[in-house]
């Protein structure tokens, strides 16, 4: 199982992406990446359009579920868990998105022989 997410690496130079963050281009990704999940990364989604009346991205796993499938592979729920996990950016290109985004991220699954994959698009 994959995990596809268009959240970002924090930026630490990028100004304000914590919780409740108003809306922040600063903090875009332009180009899709993968990190490992061994550890817990650190991404944030002030760079997406959301309510953020109503929702305030203090819970990373509402945006970024990575401990909830790391507990459902291990509670055997599902089967094992990719290495890695995977970012598209969220760049409002449909163009982009189709003829690069997308061929590159199924590059990546398929290199880590992955059979399904949870995409997350905040």
């Amino acid at each position: 199982m994959g995990l596809i997410t268009t959240a970002a690496p924090f930026k630490p130079d990028a100004g304000d992406q914590g919780p409740w963050a108003p809306y922040n281009a600063s903090a875009k990704f332009t180009k899709v990446y993968s990190m490992p999940i061994t550890s817990s990364p650190d991404l944030r989604i002030a760079h997406l359009g959301y309510d953020r009346k109503h929702t305030s991205a203090e819970d990373i796993n509402s945006y970024f579920p990575l401990q909830r499938l790391k507990e459902a592979a291990a509670d055997g729920r599902m089967g094992e868990l990719s290495s890695r996990f995977y970012a598209v950016p969220t760049l409002r290109s449909q163009r982009l998105t189709t003829e690069r985004d997308a061929p590159q991220i199924l590059e990546i699954c398929r290199e880590d022989r992955i059979d399904a994959a949870v995409l997350v698009a905040t």
